[in-house]
């Protein structure tokens, strides 16, 4: 097994083949191995995903030929994937999640919706650490941990049958919602998505990305997040109303999904406005996935 990660070195980004806990620049990879080149971005391996798969996996089976090439020290993992082409988000999908925010028939799939949001790639994504800034005027700060995909072929009026084919990579994604935002009572459409969903640092991403062939089940993994400690999600995706597939199928007929675009998957239950519990400067959270690793960032003021 094997991720891919970038990581900060020297105040740049070094996209990485992750063996056992050690990191390899892929440049360095290809070169000590005699390869055709990898790219230095993870974002263009997912270019021809089928290619650069079957170099990563060349380079992950003569590990030997590496010692040395490794990154040394303590690293900080930056958003393993700089940058999506689309962030695209599923809303409500989850049917604990849809019962803690009050939303009537819950445990019915026939009476949900899936519908999706957008947030912005290059501002919203960020890496571990202290990267996620308070949303300027935000009082209520609210976590969703969510597991996410990334694109690795050209999809278009996909069926649900076909479309875990088109999923590369999976990752840890946090999605920051700014519950106060979100919101507009006065207004005949009551919510403003933009406003609660696509402000900067507002998705967290990592802290690596792993092939999809390397998760046996993309809809049976555990996933737990905590705040500054306490666990507040514990629960595991297969309590989506809409599965993977159902979702890229309906994803891939509203519009084409590219090599590189990112779907986050929707959150369970155990965000904090049930509770009426939000986020301050100085949290810290902490989520989990089976099978991909940890994320963990901390709450930094606004900006």
């Amino acid at each position: 097994m094997f991720a891919l990660t970038t990581l900060d070195v020297d105040s740049r980004p070094v996209a990485c083949l992750e063996l056992e806990g050690k990191h390899y620049p892929l440049a360095a990879c290809a070169q000590a191995l005699d390869l055709p080149a990898l790219d230095t971005s993870v974002r263009n391996l997912f270019d021809d995903w089928p290619a650069s798969l079957a170099l990563l996996e060349q380079a992950a089976a003569r590990r030997a030929a590496l010692a040395g090439h490794e990154i040394a020290g303590p690293v900080r993992h930056l958003a393993p994937l700089q940058y999506p082409g689309k962030v695209l988000c599923a809303g409500a999908n989850y049917h604990d999640h849809l019962a803690e925010m009050n939303v009537p028939n819950a445990a019915d799939k026939s009476a949900q919706r899936l519908f999706f949001f957008f947030k912005p790639p290059r501002q919203a994504v960020v890496g571990e650490g202290p990267t996620v800034r308070m949303p300027i005027a935000c009082e209520r700060l609210d976590w969703e941990i969510e597991l996410a995909l990334v694109i690795g072929k050209t999809a278009r009026n996909l069926s649900p049958e076909e479309a875990l084919d088109h999923v590369a990579a999976y990752t840890v994604a946090v999605d920051m919602s700014a519950r106060d935002l979100n919101k507009a009572p006065d207004t005949f459409y009551k919510l403003d998505w933009v406003a609660g969903k696509a402000h900067d640092t507002s998705c967290p991403l990592g802290p690596r990305l792993v092939p999809a062939a390397f998760i046996r089940d993309p809809m049976d993994l555990g996933m737990k997040l905590s705040v500054n400690g306490q666990l507040k999600q514990d629960a595991r995706t297969s309590g989506m109303v809409f599965d993977i597939r159902e979702q890229l199928a309906t994803l891939s007929r509203i519009m084409t999904l590219e090599p590189g675009d990112l779907v986050l998957t929707g959150t369970p239950a155990g965000v904090g406005a049930p509770q009426g519990t939000f986020l301050m400067i100085g949290d810290e959270i902490s989520a989990t996935i089976e099978g991909i690793g940890t994320l963990a960032v901390q709450i930094q003021p606004s900006r």
